[in-house]
């Protein structure tokens, strides 16, 4: 493959709702432009984006893959993302890495929550966006259904540059407003110029309005001519709708059918003609080595820069760090230093991926995407420079998994295959974490959705053989007692030679601090325990309160006194003064009227307006409390609840259930308060199963 600069080049990643098409345009595009010789399709499992057997048993993108695309004579780097809410740290990754955004619509199903998702996306990221409509050969197509949608939601940016033309119900060709020219397919993307049909002249009329009154605001001058009614010449209206593109006023709908590779040619020329080249960016970095400021700007004239926008980690196609240039050149012999690792590599390949195939280069100018085989110490996020200016760009911030589950290994001895498979699939996606939870013996695996943990357990089996079981996780319950008790614990032991003997009277209470397990005192007189076993009746404490006698759980927010006991002068140790504490401990907090403290979080669920009564009926029914509800921007409101952890799990299934996949949730732990005698009986009941299955296994 060539080398291009940065004018040739244009990093776009396609968005949209899941199943809106996405992944057949790309393969549309790529048989257009005679990359492949056989359009592929999702059914079959053999497109270029969907190389993954995971995807191609689910029918649907996982991972975001990287399709570059030669257009006559500029390079088209195409991102295609998952559309399915579970995999956003892929789509996060890819806006991080492009200049430009295609929304994909389907004509069928219209502008859906997806769709709006990607507008977000857009806004958050400061992209120059188009929509392309595609299925228009689908016998429910409506254009102009998703085009008053887009209307009715983004208002007057909103710019149709085609309007279709069927004959006999058959999507045949379409009308480029721009140019007031009616196009017929012949084969493909090809066409003939023809005729514009009087039946499409009113919706034709008032897209060019449209187009024209925007055309007119981007400039005083233009203002001024299209007052006087002066016609805009040709130029004058390209050169306005790329400045309007670029900086966001405008967003073009154009249209097509993926599945037969029409409109391909069209998206391909709006892509080169009307979005910006990387240089148009702004990107500002560290020099580590002296705290100053480095701007990059995709500037080839200065020192190389490279930043890690996602990892593959495969175990068929390698480990390959993809990166986008930053500055200056990257040659394949270049030895790279990672400022965020302090580690330096010699470079002996560099590629260009396609899908999964693996275009060897010699050098990749500023501004475009590429990928490094095996670098040992790189990941996400990380900065890639030369050792003599040495620069850190910042780290992603991705979204935050809060859906979790319990696993564990199915078969016994696989326990490191498991720990090195799940780190091989956190390098790939930073959206995935495991919490080691020591406290409630359990490992828990997290996410963003139970879909993508699911795929997780089955990429684990299929990529690396090893098999886990996901399960439903233990809540971390505390314990706690309610009133004052004293106990005796005596621990008494003869078995020939010297013997084991320790006595305890212990006033146990409720300390008033819950952030501590316990409060250990002593009141002692005369000697009946002597000092020296004073701290072996500490940690008698020490061990009893990290699994209380209740449920199993950690035990805070007690106060142990000593009070009395006696020893025996021979027969006493610390042994035995430890165990008569043990022995008074599961005692005493028994006769104390231990209760069970649940942990609640404080979340936040973000809503359009509409769904506020549902989120708040729900919430009520979870346990919730409702705290306020905080209108935002765009009819929005964020409800601010608190609720018993264990009342969130599975929440964020049943939270885009309840508004079609648009809510968005967070927690953060506020306190711990008493279980309601129900559920206390519910988790006691369980903890004894628990504890049973795990002595059977």
């Amino acid at each position: 493959m060539e080398t291009y600069k940065y004018e040739k080049i244009r990093n776009v990643v396609l968005l949209g709702h899941g199943g809106s098409g996405k992944t057949t345009l790309v393969e549309a595009i790529a048989y257009t432009t005679g990359i492949t010789n056989r359009q592929g399709k999702v059914e079959e499992g053999n497109t270029i984006s969907d190389y993954d057997k995971e995807e191609n048993k689910r029918l649907f993108s996982i991972s975001t893959t990287v399709v570059p695309i030669i257009w006559e004579d500029t390079k088209i780097n195409l991102l295609d993302t998952p559309g399915y809410f579970d995999f956003v740290g892929e789509v996060e990754e890819a806006l991080l890495a492009c200049d430009a955004a295609i929304i994909v619509v389907s004509a069928k199903s219209g502008v859906e929550i997806g769709t709006m998702k990607a507008w977000d996306y857009c806004e958050k990221y400061k992209l120059p966006r188009m929509f392309f409509v595609t299925d228009m050969d689908d016998d429910n197509a409506s254009f102009r259904a998703v085009v008053e949608r887009l209307e009715e939601l983004y208002g007057k940016k909103i710019a149709p540059f085609h309007s279709p033309i069927r004959e006999n119900e058959k999507f045949v060709g379409f009308v480029n407003v721009v140019k007031m020219a009616g196009r017929r397919f012949t084969k493909l993307s090809d066409y003939v110029e023809c005729e514009i049909p009087q039946y499409s002249m009113e919706y034709v009329t008032k897209y060019r309005e449209s187009l024209l009154d925007a055309v007119a605001e981007s400039s005083e001058e233009l203002m001024e001519k299209y007052f006087e009614g002066e016609e805009f010449t040709p130029q004058e209206i390209s050169t306005a709708l790329r400045s309007s593109v670029i900086d966001c006023s405008i967003v073009p709908v154009l249209m097509g059918s993926g599945l037969y590779a029409r409109g391909t040619r069209m998206i391909l020329e709006a892509i080169e003609k009307y979005f910006p080249s990387p240089n148009k960016g702004v990107l500002t970095g560290e020099n580590t080595k002296t705290e100053e400021n480095f701007a990059a700007d995709y500037d080839a004239n200065k020192p190389m820069t490279a930043y890690v926008f996602k990892t593959i980690a495969d175990p068929f196609i390698g480990k390959f760090s993809l990166i986008k240039i930053c500055s200056g050149v990257l040659k394949s012999d270049s030895v790279i230093y990672n400022a965020d690792k302090d580690t330096e590599e010699k470079l002996s390949r560099l590629y260009v991926l396609r899908g999964k195939e693996q275009i060897e280069v010699k050098e990749l100018y500023a501004g475009d995407i590429g990928a490094i085989g095996k670098l040992s110490n790189t990941v996400t996020g990380d900065t890639l420079s030369t050792k003599a200016t040495p620069i850190a760009y910042a780290r992603p911030k991705l979204s935050v998994p809060y859906a979790y589950q319990r696993f564990r290994t199915k078969n016994k001895g696989d326990d490191d295959k498991v720990s090195q498979a799940l780190q091989k699939l956190m390098e790939e996606d930073l959206t995935l974490r495991v919490v080691n939870d020591k406290e409630n013996r359990q490992t828990l695996l997290y996410g963003i959705g139970e879909q993508q943990l699911e795929i997780v357990v089955s990429k684990m089996l299929q990529r690396y053989k090893v098999d886990i079981e996901i399960m439903k996780p233990r809540v971390p319950y505390r314990e706690t007692i309610r009133k004052k008790v004293r106990v005796q614990g005596k621990y008494k032991k003869q078995s020939g030679g010297h013997g084991q003997y320790g006595d305890v009277h212990i006033e146990f209470e409720p300390s008033g601090d819950m952030e501590l397990p316990y409060v250990f005192e002593e009141k002692v007189f005369g000697g009946v325990v002597p000092k020296n076993f004073f701290p072996a009746v500490e940690k008698g404490i020490a061990e009893s309160v990290l699994k209380g006698p209740l449920a199993g759980y950690p035990v805070v927010g007690l106060k142990a006194t000593l009070v009395d006991g006696s020893y025996h002068p021979v027969d006493s140790s610390e042994m035995a003064f430890k165990m008569a504490t043990i022995q008074a401990f599961k005692q005493g907090v028994m006769d104390a009227t231990p209760i069970l403290l649940e942990p609640i979080v404080t979340l936040k669920v973000l809503v359009p307006d509409k769904f506020t009564g549902d989120i708040m009926g729900d919430l009520n029914r979870r346990r919730g409390r409702v705290l306020g509800m905080n209108p935002l921007h765009n009819g929005k409101q964020e409800i601010v609840a608190d609720i018993p952890l264990s009342e969130t799990f599975g929440y964020a299934t049943d939270l885009r259930s309840m508004t079609g996949g648009i809510g968005e949730y967070s927690y953060e732990f506020a306190r711990y308060e008493q279980a309601p005698s129900d559920v206390q009986q519910k988790v006691i009941e369980e903890s004894e199963k628990y504890a049973n299955s795990e002595e059977v296994g």
